[in-house]
């Protein structure tokens, strides 16, 4: 897993897996597999899933870069404290799996709880055969 700034700003964590590496055959078992790690989660709640390739392929303008073949998003949150109105400027959290012909992405932004970004982490590299 490595961390990188995104278009100048957002610190992202991300990780490539290829497909020969996982167990995986798609985003939606990759999706699955997620979504049983936030339901296991004592504070992490599921919110929903994001079918973002497909939202984007049905825009007139929609691009999607040719070596995507699927993306969706897990929607998640952490939040186990509210202290004041703009920490919701930093919540849900979303995690990102994209397929690619021989490997699929996984990437998450930078989360202001450490624990959060712990267990999107573990989740990430989890996916892999290890």
């Amino acid at each position: 897993m490595k961390q990188i700034t995104v278009m100048e700003k957002y610190p992202v964590f991300t990780i490539e897996i290829a497909k020969n590496e996982t167990i995986y055959k798609n985003v939606d078992e990759i999706i699955d597999y997620l979504r049983s790690q936030v339901d296991a989660h004592p504070v992490a709640v599921n919110i929903g899933v994001f079918d973002h390739y497909s939202h984007t392929k049905s825009l007139e303008a929609g691009e999607v870069a040719e070596t995507i073949k699927d993306a969706k998003n897990l929607i998640c949150c952490f939040g186990k404290v509210l202290p004041k109105p703009e920490v919701l400027a930093v919540r849900p959290r979303a995690i990102g799996v994209a397929e690619m012909a021989e490997s699929f992405a996984v990437s998450f932004l930078e989360a202001p709880n450490p624990d959060a970004n712990t267990a999107m982490e573990k989740w990430a590299k989890g996916i892999a055969n290890i």
